[in-house]
C-alpha cells in the first residue's frame, strides 16, 4: 500500500525538524503509542496498541532514520510484530519545505502487513492506514504548534 500527502505546519522548518527527531513529540503524535524510546542516531523502539477491524494487537517494533539531509528530509523505516495478529513493515520519505504559513511537511509512505491483519482485506487496511496517517500528522501539528500559542 502506498500513501502520499502533505500538511502545512505553522512553525519554521528548524522547529519542525527538531520535533521530527524528538522521541517525546513522536510518542504524542503516533496514535496508540504506549512507549517510544531511543534517539535519531541509534533508532527508536516503540510499543503501539491498535485495533484494526476486529483485530486488536500490541505491536513492538523498531524505527530507524536514514538518508538524512538536515532540516530538509529523511527516510524513516520500521517494522513491528503484533504476535498472532501479524506484522507491519514500512518506510516513508519525509520532506520539509518552506511555505507561506510555516513549513510544508510532505510524505510518501510504503507499507506492508501480514498475518491476521492482512486477511482483513485491502480496503479496510488502506482506510485504516489513511486514518492513522491523518491522525499522526494532526497530532504532530498540534504538538509542534501548541508551544507557539502558549
Amino acid at each position: 500500500m502506498e500513501l502520499k500527502g502533505s500538511r502545512i505546519i505553522k512553525a519554521d522548518r528548524a522547529t519542525v525538524w527538531a520535533h521530527l527527531n524528538s522521541a517525546e513529540t513522536l510518542a504524542v503524535a503516533i496514535p496508540g503509542c504506549q512507549e517510544l524510546t531511543g534517539t535519531p542516531e541509534d533508532g527508536f523502539a516503540a510499543v503501539v496498541v491498535q485495533k484494526i477491524g476486529p483485530v486488536k494487537a500490541k505491536f513492538k517494533g523498531n524505527v530507524t532514520l536514514s538518508d538524512i539531509v538536515e532540516n530538509t528530509s529523511y527516510r524513516i523505516s520500521g517494522e513491528g510484530s503484533g504476535g498472532v495478529a501479524g506484522f507491519a513493515k514500512g518506510a516513508a520519505l519525509v520532506q520539509l519545505s518552506d511555505a507561506e504559513d510555516g513549513c510544508e511537511l510532505s510524505y510518501e509512505v510504503e507499507a506492508r502487513v501480514g498475518g491476521k491483519i492482512a486477511q482483513l482485506g485491502s480496503r479496510l487496511i488502506d482506510g485504516f492506514a489513511r486514518k492513522m496517517a491523518d491522525k499522526f500528522f494532526e497530532n504532530f501539528a498540534e504538538a509542534v504548534e501548541s508551544p507557539a500559542e502558549a
